[in-house]
């Protein structure tokens, strides 16, 4: 299964993605880290583009995992090779100022979280459910969307 998980800078893409990645023992991609391990902060809308890439690229190899990154732009939400994609809609304003300006509200999404899921209540969610892609695939199908829904 791959899962984008997309919003603002601030969001909690970040911190989702790693609970999720930990607990399914599945590959997490995040942009800060590609953009650091390839040296690139260029946040032009060509930077942009080799970033989505980059991402994609990483997700797509894998064949599975989770990849964290505000994808800002309808046609990089539409291109993204994944199977699952999770909008963080917590906050309406990030840090920077060029990434609010851009950033386009998702047309197609699986889960739209607007208020942050409680870390204890994340990880109460996820107790009793099977470790692995298919538990991972269940788990956003059935457990997830009720567990969003009492927010």
């Amino acid at each position: 299964m791959k899962i984008l998980i997309m919003g603002l800078p601030g969001s909690g893409k970040t911190t989702l993605a790693k609970e999720l990645a930990y607990y399914f023992n599945i590959p997490h991609f995040n942009a800060d880290s590609l953009r650091e391990a390839f040296d690139d902060w260029d946040f032009s809308p060509e930077g942009r583009e080799r970033q989505f890439h980059r991402q994609a690229d990483c997700i797509h190899h894998a064949g599975m995992g989770i990849c964290d990154f505000v994808c800002p732009l309808n046609d990089f939400q539409r291109n993204f090779p994944c199977d699952f994609i999770i909008w963080m809609d917590t906050i309406k304003e990030g840090r920077f100022e060029d990434t609010n300006k851009l950033f386009q509200e998702p047309i197609e999404y699986d889960v739209r979280i607007e208020k942050w899921i409680d870390l204890n209540q994340l990880r109460n969610s996820l107790d009793g459910i099977n470790r692995g892609t298919k538990g991972i695939q269940h788990y956003l199908k059935e457990h997830f969307p009720r567990l969003v829904k009492l927010q």
